[in-house]
């Protein structure tokens, strides 16, 4: 599975994007994924995950409801809608696939990763 990441920016506070990951490879719809972000000068983190249906989520504290991870197969494309955007959602944010269809929320379970979008919201 290869995948794009795309839809990041510069945003206000309050504010909102929708990042999109495009995959390629016969496997997405049996892949669950993750979103994942890295700030400056800190470690990557789990930001939120769906099974391989779409029908299970799972989200980091600091982004549950603010943010949305959902996925049309038919499009091999996972998206992440966020809201209500804060300084601290700063960050470059990387799609990632497992081989398997249940989520994990800890990136050493996802074997396959997009190259990050910048995100970055003004105060």
């Amino acid at each position: 599975v290869q995948l794009q990441a795309s839809g990041g920016g510069l945003v206000q506070a309050g504010g909102s994007l929708r990042l999109s990951c495009a995959a390629s490879g016969r496997t997405f719809s049996r892949s669950a994924m993750g979103w994942f972000r890295q700030a400056p000068g800190k470690e990557r983190e789990f930001v939120a995950a769906i099974d391989w249906s779409g029908t299970s989520t799972s989200y980091a504290d600091s982004v549950k409801g603010r943010f949305t991870i959902s996925r049309d197969n038919a499009k091999s494309t996972l998206y992440l809608q966020m809201n209500s955007l804060k300084a601290e959602d700063t960050a470059v944010y990387y799609c990632a696939a497992r081989r398997f269809g249940s989520y994990y929320r800890t990136e050493n379970e996802y074997e396959y990763w997009g190259q990050g979008t910048q995100v970055t919201v003004s105060s």
